[in-house]
């Protein structure tokens, strides 16, 4: 089932979202309505509190990159109550995007890699690390987790400059080509 996405202004967004276990109630189906709704939004990827849930969980298709020409090797990942250990220091600046503010991108500067821990869907512990476009996508999904949002790390001209339609997605004065909850 698609489900809507969050828009920028919901509260859902600025909370560190709650750790979960294998108990947590539906948990096949909210990935698998995750990977649905990520898809029909064409993004990468997807985080719980997007889809209005404050749960540490979000999921990562890259190797849809791939098919784009990226020369890189993509992955596809669940990721449950991850936790970023380590970072590189060296840093590179790229367009990022979310789903959860439409129609607004801008340079991002973030480390070149990231060591996380995680869980996959089976529950089973992982500690890998992610170069690339792989590591940049993993680190802004985690953002979410954290209440964080890829606008906040926009240098404060390019912040200045989207800051009406920031305001105009708040009032849900935006549309999008995928179901979208505002506030």
């Amino acid at each position: 089932m698609i489900l809507p996405i969050y828009a920028f202004g919901h509260k859902v967004l600025k909370q560190v979202a709650e750790p979960i276990d294998s108990s947590y109630p539906d948990l096949d189906k909210l990935i698998a309505n995750m990977w649905e709704t990520m898809y029909n939004a064409s993004g990468v990827g997807l985080a719980a509190p997007q889809v209005g849930l404050s749960a540490r969980i979000f999921l990562v298709d890259t190797i849809q990159l791939e098919q784009k020409g990226e020369d890189f090797k993509g992955i596809k990942q669940v990721f449950i109550n991850p936790e970023i250990v380590d970072s590189s220091e060296d840093e590179w600046a790229y367009e990022e995007g979310c789903l959860s503010i439409p129609k607004i991108r801008g340079d991002v500067i973030r480390p070149e890699s990231c060591t996380i821990q995680f869980f996959d869907a089976s529950f089973e512990k992982h500690t890998l690390t992610f170069d690339d476009l792989n590591a940049r996508v993993i680190q802004h999904e985690y953002d979410h987790l954290e209440g964080r949002l890829f606008t906040e790390q926009l240098k404060p001209v390019r912040r200045r400059l989207i800051r009406r339609k920031l305001e105009a997605i708040k009032k849900g004065q935006i549309e999008a080509d995928y179901p979208i909850r505002f506030k």
